[in-house]
C-alpha cells in the first residue's frame, strides 16, 4: 500500500498551493478549491472591468491569490447575503491546472460537482499529520472532551455521553450512521447540481461526468451517450485498477528512471556550473581584450596630448619674446644700442632674419597644433551590433526562413516566416527591419518581439525599400540571424474602394461576390445567341466596371489580382466626365480589319483604336501583360508583351497628369503614360470572356492571426 504522507503532491490545490477545502471538479477534470474558484472569478470579472483587456488577448491571466481576496470571501460568506451574490457572473474560468480557460456553463460554479472522494483522503492525510492530536466534542460543556464518534447524518462529532444524549434509542437518531471522529462530513447520497432535488443515477460518457434522469431527457446532456452508474462504477475501477497495478508491476523501471533522473539533476547541477565558468571566462577574456585597446587609446591620446602641449608652449614663448622689452624684441633693442658699424653689422644680419620671420609669422597666425581631438574619437557602432547579438547559439536550432510568396507590403507590412524543418521550434522570435538608404552609413535596426510566425509592421515611409530579417529564441539559446528580404513599399498611400454594383454594372455579363471586392466574367448563353447570328467578323462586348469611390486630387496606390485564366481583361481609369461615353459604347471591336463591310484589312486601325479611347486602360489576358503602342514602344509585339505579375498595382498621380502601372509583388513600374485628371477620376476594369479580378486586401493586425487560426 501506498504510505499516506507519500502523496501529498496529490492533495494540493494548483491556486492557493494548500490542502484541498471543499474541492470542486472543474469540466477540465482538474480540481480546485471552492474558495479559490470563487475569486479567480472574482479578479477576473475586475480585471476585465477595469478593461484589461490587453492580457486577456494573449492567453488566459492566471490570478494569483492574495490573503486579503480571501478574506473577502469569508466576510461576504459570514454576512448571510443570498447565495447567488456569492457566484461570479463569468462562465470562464481560467484552470490554474491546464493554464487553459474552461467554460463552466451558463450555472457557472453552481453546476460543478464537489469532489467528496478527494475531500475524504484529504481528511486522512491531515489525520495522519496530526497523529495524537484529538479531535474534540461538539457538545460539552467546557472543557470538551475528546469524541469517540461522529455523526454522518447530523455532520457533528461526539463524546460517548453526548452521543446518548443526542441518539437515544428508540427514535429515529438512533438509525443515523456515525463513523469514527472526523471532521469530513459527506452526503450519502450525490445530488445532480443542475437539478438539486435529483440524485445522480447515470454518467455521461461525452461530458465524463454524473447526471441525472432530468439532464438525459431534457437537459445538455439530452443528445449525449450515458450508461448506468453501476456500469461506470465498474468500468472505471476496473480501468483504474488494471492502471495501478501495471504501474505497480513497473516498479524496478520507475525505480531505474528515478536514479537516472537523480543523475540527471546531478549532472545538470554540475554542467550549469561548468557553463557559467565558460561564459565568465569568454567574457573575462572579452572585458581583458577591451581594457588592453582601453589602455591603448588613452596612451595615444596622452602622447598626442604632451606632443601639442609642447609645440603650443614653444610657439606662445616665441610670441612672448615678440613683446616689448621681451625676449626677441628687447634684444633687439639692446642691439641696436651698438654704435660701432662693423660690430653692428656682424650681429644685425643674423637678428633682421629673425625679426622678418616673426613679422610673416604675425601676419598669418596659425597655432603649432590642434586643440581638438577628433581623429581619437573610438567609432564603436559596429561592435555594439556585434555585442548585442551576443547570446548563446545553438548548431541544433535551425535558421528560420521569411516566406518572400505570403509576405507583401501594401497599407501596411505583412512579414511570415517558417522553420525548414518541423522540429526545434523557437517559443520567441526577434524581427528586425530598417530602411535603406544609401546616404546613412551607420545601419539602426528597429526590433519587435513576436511570439508567432508573422507580425504586422505599421507606419512604413512610402516608396521605399526595408529590409527584414528573423531569429528564433528557445528560451536563453538564439539561432542566427535568417537572410536579409528586401521589399519595397507602394509609391502611394493605399486607395482603399469596392466595385460598384449600380453604375453601369451588367449583372447578367459580370457576378460580384458579396463584399465587392471580386468580380468575374461569364460568356454564358446571351453572348452565344449573340455571336450566332455572325458569319464573318468577330464582334465582341467588354464588360465594364467601376469603384465606388472617386479621386480629386493628390497620389493614390491600389492592387489587385487577376486569375490566370482570365481571357481578357483591361484595367486602368476612367474620369467622371466620360463615364458615360464608357458604358454606351458597348460595341468594342477587338479586330475591325476582318469586317465584312470595311473593305480593307490594314492595321491601321490599332492605332486609331488606342487613341480613340475616352480612359486610359492597358490589357491583360493569357497570362500577358500588354504594352500599348507608343513612340517609345514600337509595333513589334515581342517587346511590348511581359509576363503577367501575380499583384498588379496602379498609381494614379492626379497632380502630374499620370498613371502607372506596377508589379505589385516588387513594386516596379511596367507603364506609365499622361492622363486627363482634370474631373473625378474613378479605378476602371473591363472584363471579356472567362475573367475574374480581385481587390487586393488591406493588411490589417488581426490578419494573420485570422489565417492562422483557420
Amino acid at each position: 500500500k501506498v504510505a499516506i504522507k507519500g502523496i501529498e503532491r496529490e492533495l494540493i490545490c494548483p491556486a492557493c498551493k494548500e490542502l484541498f477545502t471543499h474541492p470542486l471538479i472543474l469540466p477540465c477534470q482538474h480540481n480546485v478549491c471552492h474558495k479559490c474558484v470563487k475569486e479567480i472569478l472574482f479578479a477576473f470579472e475586475d480585471s476585465c472591468a477595469d478593461g484589461g483587456s490587453e492580457s486577456s488577448n494573449q492567453s488566459s491571466p492566471r490570478i494569483k491569490i492574495s490573503t486579503c481576496s480571501m478574506d473577502r470571501i469569508d466576510r461576504i460568506s459570514r454576512s448571510g447575503t443570498k447565495r447567488n451574490s456569492l457566484t461570479p457572473r463569468s462562465s470562464l474560468f481560467p484552470c490554474p491546472g491546464c493554464q487553459r480557460d474552461i467554460d463552466l456553463g451558463e450555472r457557472g460554479i453552481n453546476g460543478l460537482f464537489r469532489n467528496f472522494t478527494l475531500e475524504t483522503i484529504v481528511e486522512r492525510y491531515r489525520q495522519a499529520a496530526r497523529a495524537a492530536v484529538a479531535i474534540m466534542c461538539d457538545f460539552c460543556k467546557p472543557p470538551p472532551q475528546e469524541s469517540t464518534k461522529s455523526c454522518m447524518d447530523c455532520s457533528a462529532s461526539y463524546c460517548n455521553e453526548c452521543f446518548k444524549i443526542h441518539h437515544p434509542w428508540g427514535t429515529v437518531k438512533a438509525q443515523h450512521e456515525y463513523v469514527g471522529p472526523t471532521t469530513n462530513f459527506r452526503p450519502k447520497i450525490l445530488m445532480c447540481p443542475e437539478h438539486e432535488t435529483e440524485r445522480v443515477n447515470m454518467y455521461c460518457e461525452i461530458c465524463r461526468r454524473p447526471v441525472c434522469h432530468l439532464c438525459k431527457l431534457g437537459g445538455c446532456h439530452a443528445n449525449h451517450r450515458v450508461t448506468t452508474m453501476s456500469t461506470a462504477y465498474k468500468t472505471l475501477k476496473e480501468k483504474l485498477s488494471k492502471g495501478i497495478d501495471y504501474l505497480i508491476s513497473k516498479e524496478s523501471e520507475v525505480k531505474a528512471h528515478i536514479t537516472q533522473l537523480d543523475l540527471l539533476l546531478k549532472e545538470t547541477e554540475c554542467n550549469s556550473e561548468r557553463a557559467k565558468q565558460e561564459a565568465s571566462h569568454s567574457f573575462e577574456k572579452l572585458s581583458h581584450f577591451l581594457e588592453e585597446k582601453k589602455s591603448a587609446a588613452l596612451r595615444a591620446i596622452e602622447a598626442s596630448k604632451n606632443l601639442r602641449l609642447e609645440k603650443l608652449q614653444m610657439q606662445a614663448e616665441e610670441y612672448q619674446g615678440l613683446l616689448e622689452n621681451n625676449g626677441l624684441v628687447g634684444y633687439a633693442q639692446e642691439v641696436l644700442k651698438e654704435t660701432d658699424p662693423s660690430c653692428f653689422v656682424q650681429t644685425a644680419k643674423q637678428l633682421h632674419v629673425r625679426i622678418q620671420k616673426a613679422t610673416e609669422s604675425l601676419k598669418s597666425f596659425r597655432p603649432a597644433a590642434e586643440s581638438t581631438f577628433e581623429d581619437f574619437v573610438v567609432d564603436t557602432g559596429k561592435q555594439e551590433e556585434i555585442l548585442g547579438d551576443l547570446s548563446f547559439h545553438s548548431s541544433g536550432l535551425e535558421i528560420p526562413e521569411i516566406n518572400e510568396e505570403q509576405s507583401r507590403m501594401y497599407n501596411k507590412a505583412l512579414i511570415s516566416w517558417e522553420w525548414p524543418g518541423k522540429t526545434d521550434s523557437a517559443d520567441t522570435y526577434i524581427l528586425e527591419y530598417h530602411k535603406l538608404n544609401r546616404e546613412e552609413g551607420s545601419v539602426t535596426w528597429q526590433e519587435v518581439e513576436v511570439c508567432s510566425k508573422s507580425k504586422v509592421i505599421c507606419d512604413l515611409d512610402e516608396d521605399s525599400s526595408y529590409a527584414f530579417r528573423v531569429r528564433g529564441y528557445k528560451g536563453s539559446i538564439s539561432s542566427p540571424w535568417s537572410r536579409e528580404v528586401v521589399l519595397r513599399t507602394p509609391p502611394a498611400p493605399v486607395f482603399s474602394f469596392l466595385f460598384d454594383d449600380k453604375c453601369g454594372y451588367n449583372s447578367q455579363h459580370l457576378l460580384l461576390n458579396a463584399r465587392r471586392t471580386s468580380v468575374e466574367s461569364r460568356a454564358g448563353f446571351p453572348l452565344l445567341l449573340g455571336s450566332e447570328r455572325l458569319q464573318v467578323g468577330c464582334y465582341t462586348t467588354l464588360d465594364y466596371i467601376i469603384g465606388d469611390t472617386g479621386i480629386a486630387k493628390g497620389k493614390h496606390f491600389w492592387a489587385f489580382h487577376v486569375e490566370a485564366y482570365s481571357y481578357l481583361v483591361k484595367v486602368g481609369v476612367v474620369s467622371s466626365n466620360k463615364i458615360q461615353k464608357l458604358f454606351h459604347n458597348t460595341h468594342d471591336v477587338t479586330s475591325p480589319r476582318y469586317e465584312q463591310d470595311s473593305g480593307h484589312d490594314s492595321g491601321s486601325e490599332d492605332a486609331f483604336f488606342d487613341s480613340s479611347q475616352p480612359f486610359t486602360m492597358v490589357t491583360l489576358g493569357m497570362k500577358k501583360f500588354f504594352i500599348p503602342m507608343t513612340a517609345a514602344f514600337p509595333k513589334d509585339p515581342a517587346s511590348r508583351i511581359l509576363p503577367l505579375p501575380p499583384r498588379l498595382g496602379i498609381c494614379l498621380d492626379c497632380d502630374k497628369g499620370k498613371v502607372g502601372f506596377y508589379d505589385a509583388s516588387l513594386m516596379e513600374c511596367l507603364y506609365e503614360c499622361e492622363a486627363d485628371c482634370s474631373s473625378i477620376m474613378y479605378p476602371a476594369f473591363a472584363l471579356m470572356g472567362g475573367a475574374a479580378v480581385h481587390l487586393e486586401e488591406a493588411v490589417t493586425a488581426k490578419y494573420r492571426e485570422y489565417h492562422d487560426d483557420i
